[in-house]
């Protein structure tokens, strides 16, 4: 098998890591055509990564569905697609996600930090780099973590499997002193609390006389007027019922599972709290929020967020608030929440979703990563709950969302058209 050095712009001959070429084969006809990337597991192995991990990275840089055998051993992007574009994807893919940012040695290991960055550790040099946390492939890898690594493995070159780092990044040393850990969302998060003044402060200079001005009103005489100044639908929304099935607080109005809910409603679109009314709190400000109460990991408040900060332009919304979504949903219990959240949504707080803006919301979350768990979105589709809401507002939830669930399906099934017995198959082996 023909192999080439991991950094292809390096033309040493004698370059001491390499890779197998990338193969692709061409199977299927018309819309089942897809590309079979022939030998990916090989091609991970030598960088140490899953070998998910690039296909998914094609399938974002192509904008095409990716699917994985992985008991087959087979690698597919939907679509035909030439080697070299691929092998210039995978180029591409390297230096983001393989090559020390330092010293650009590729025997690096992905860490995840507990607040969710991920750095390059680098073996050769010591240093620690962020990867861009902006690209769609970080929510993958954060939801697929990568398996931890048999003893004595280490780098590229040697069989895939990195770790999952328990620490934060508290130690990181660079030539600036600073960790530089922190994707683009959460450094927005920190710069904002700088300016933002403390209690104590506001205490200070008012002569003790701000105490009541500092936090909103949660009395019982200030939510009720509240309340009733929303229409009648928003009111149904405020209850947010369901996901109290672990540790967490119950359903009293003091829970900050309520107060962020009562928060999101007086602050989003046309919100009567909310600074910009014509487009409702920023996503800093709905994670600062989260931050504040103590929920921001907690799978319920993705539930809280979708149910009462979104409106009917939820659609349109959830390009505004990608960062924040993206950065509270980090799992299959959170995935989940969500999907119920939109069912209170849509049910209760905008039924004008229904039956059009079901698909093309549950279309938004997907193409940001958020609902990225095929399998879970066609249960969830085939399976009515009465966990978030009334059974039959559940049923007609999902028949609202049939349109999307049939463009999953028809991707799925476009993938095995053909798998077989195709005498047309192109195997690239340059």
């Amino acid at each position: 098998m023909a192999t080439v050095n991991v950094r292809r712009d390096v033309q040493d001959k004698f370059y001491r890591y390499k890779m197998p070429l990338l193969q692709t084969k061409i199977e299927g006809k018309g819309n089942g055509i897809k590309t079979v990337i022939a030998n990916m597991s090989d091609v991970a192995r030598a960088l140490s990564r899953p070998p998910t991990y690039p296909t998914k990275f094609f399938g974002y840089e192509l904008g095409a569905l990716t699917k994985f055998e992985e008991k087959a051993d087979r690698y597919i992007v939907n679509g035909a697609h030439d080697a070299n574009r691929l092998r210039e994807l995978l180029d591409v893919f390297i230096d983001k996600f393989v090559l020390c940012g330092d010293c650009k040695n590729p025997e690096t290991d992905l860490k995840i930090l507990k607040d969710g960055d991920i750095l390059r550790d680098c073996k050769a040099c010591g240093k620690r780099t962020n990867i861009d946390m902006r690209h769609k492939l970080v929510t993958f890898i954060t939801n697929n973590p990568p398996p931890k690594k048999a003893k004595g493995q280490k780098g590229a070159g040697k069989a895939a499997g990195q770790s999952v780092e328990a620490d934060g990044p508290a130690g990181l040393d660079d030539e600036d002193g600073d960790a530089g850990s922190d994707d683009e969302f959460t450094q927005r998060i920190e710069a904002e609390a700088k300016d933002i003044p403390s209690a104590e402060t506001i205490n200070k200079q008012s002569g003790g006389a701000a105490d009541e001005e500092w936090s909103v009103d949660t009395s019982e005489a200030a939510v009720k007027a509240r309340v009733k100044a929303l229409e009648g639908s928003m009111q149904s929304s405020l209850v947010i019922s369901g996901g109290a099935d672990d540790d967490e607080e119950g359903e009293d109005e003091n829970s900050p599972y309520s107060q962020f809910g009562r928060w999101c409603v007086a602050n989003r679109k046309g919100g009567e709290e909310a600074t910009d009314s014509e487009t409702g709190a920023s996503a800093v400000e709905v994670f600062k929020k989260a931050q504040e109460l103590g929920i921001e990991k907690k799978h319920r408040t993705c539930q809280v967020v979708m149910a009462n900060l979104f409106t009917e332009d939820a659609v349109k919304e959830v390009d505004r608030y990608a960062p924040v979504l993206v950065k509270l949903t980090t799992s299959e219990k959170h995935q989940k929440a969500l999907l119920g959240g939109l069912e209170q949504l849509a049910a209760i707080g905008a039924p004008s979703l229904i039956p059009n803006g079901v698909p093309k919301l549950l279309m938004a979350l997907y193409q940001i990563d958020v609902l990225d768990d095929e399998e879970l979105l066609k249960s969830w589709g085939t399976h009515v709950s009465k966990k978030y809401v009334e059974k039959d507002l559940s049923k007609k939830v999902r028949r609202a969302a049939a349109p999307f669930l049939d463009w999953l399906d028809q991707a799925e099934s476009d993938d095995d058209d053909d798998e077989e017995g195709e005498d047309d198959e192109d195997l690239d082996d340059i």
